[in-house]
């Protein structure tokens, strides 16, 4: 993802700090706005909807704590990531805040360039590019839903069913090798024998009723539209 397009909102009552930091993230290229206290923190992060949000616990009106409570309590911020920023570093601070539902929590002082860095991490690590809906001719696949259309019709397979199909589905014409799809459905810790892949196979084409699955004889099975 381009971080040109991440927005992150930095709400902390010490002008110094929002400076420097808004600085730094700015200069990695993220679109930085600013908050100095808990309700201009909810009125910005309302109305420009960030990706991320760094919010110090310590602040007046509302303090970062409450600022995340009511955050992760709206459907719309769901996703958003939120790191609390604070002096407090005890345990139970720790506990505490996250706790209210924040994806990281990190003390003061702090480090810009580990803020950043921080940052960069947390968007690697929760912001994974989500798999998109395949459509291959009549057929459908979502794997945000696990759900599986022909011509519109509803396809129930189960759990390895539909990870297989989708393996092969989202590189059409390529060849799977048997050793690729185990391990990739199956893993390396579970041992199953090229029968499983047969009878997995097998079942995916009677249930969709479609002959979209080739077997190359000796080598694997690649998908074909």
């Amino acid at each position: 993802m381009d971080k040109t397009a991440r927005k992150v909102l930095i709400a902390d009552d010490e002008p110094d700090i929002r400076e420097i930091l808004q600085y730094n993230l700015s200069a990695e290229g993220y679109e930085v706005f600013t908050a100095k206290d808990g309700d201009e923190a909810l009125e910005k992060a309302k109305r420009i909807q960030p990706d991320l949000i760094v919010l110090d616990v310590m602040m007046p009106k509302k303090s970062g704590v409450e600022v995340c409570q009511w955050l992760r309590a709206q459907a719309t911020f769901k996703d958003t990531i939120i790191l609390l920023l604070t002096a407090l570093n005890d345990d139970g601070s720790i506990i505490k805040g996250l706790e209210t539902g924040a994806d990281d929590y990190i003390g003061k002082p702090v480090s810009p360039k580990v803020l950043v860095t921080r940052i960069q991490a947390l968007f690697r690590r929760l912001r994974k590019p989500k798999a998109g809906v395949l459509t291959l001719d009549t057929i459908s696949i979502d794997p945000e839903q696990f759900l599986v259309q022909v011509a519109g019709k509803p396809i129930s397979l189960a759990k390895k069913e539909f990870e297989l199909l989708y393996l092969l589905a989202h590189r059409p014409g390529r060849v799977f090798l048997r050793n690729e799809i185990l391990n990739q459905v199956w893993g390396n810790e579970v041992i199953v024998g090229d029968r499983t892949i047969d009878v997995h196979i097998r079942k995916i084409r009677q249930k969709m009723g479609v002959d979209c699955i080739t077997t190359v004889k000796g080598v694997g099975y690649k998908f074909e539209q």
